[in-house]
């Protein structure tokens, strides 16, 4: 049995990354929702890390991302300016620590160069085409951003934004409440 059976079904995420003409931005919306209810509405799931050369991005349990965040900032500290090699070595400690192996958590980690997604089973993807999502409203999202991408006169930020509003018109668990980063 999974640690989620034993917990109410938290959903309402969605985290957005955007890398275009040189500049990445990742967005996510602030909506919480246990079951049908709207717990919170402007929750912050986006944060500054390695003095704010780095943007995080989670989905899943708050607690869960947080202890995430924290072993993603001590890689970042180890590995100064190597975001993949960070990346690559908090995914092989989530994979075989004990404790991290339970943790329900994913990540968009993005500097001005690179958008990362970090999973809990080990995975560190690139995306092909400058976006990745995550969350509830992900692929919503996802599908949005890479077909406004393309537009020449919308820049990261605009396409992340329109793509989140997209995702929040369709997606029940996302809302309009953003928090961007530009890097």
């Amino acid at each position: 049995m999974s640690n989620s059976a034993a917990f109410p079904d938290w959903h309402g995420t969605t985290i957005l990354a955007v890398r275009k003409n040189g500049r990445t931005v990742v967005a996510g919306d602030g909506q919480v929702s246990m079951g049908q209810t709207v717990v919170k509405g402007t929750a912050r799931k986006v944060r500054r890390l390695a003095g704010g050369r780095v943007i995080a991005g989670f989905a899943g349990s708050t607690a869960d991302a947080f202890t995430l965040i924290e072993r993603l900032e001590a890689k970042l500290e180890q590995y100064p300016e190597q975001l993949a090699r960070a990346c690559v070595d908090l995914a092989k400690d989530w994979r075989t620590d004990r404790y991290l192996r339970r943790l329900e958590a994913m990540l968009i980690v993005a500097d001005k160069d690179s958008i990362f997604t970090v999973t809990g089973v080990g995975d560190v993807l690139e995306p092909e085409h400058g976006v990745a999502a995550i969350g509830s409203g992900g692929n919503f999202a996802l599908a949005a951003a890479r077909a406004l991408v393309d537009v020449a006169d919308l820049d990261a930020e605009a396409v992340a934004r329109r793509a989140m509003a997209i995702a929040a018109e369709i997606c029940v668990y996302t809302n309009g409440e953003l928090t961007v980063e530009v890097l």
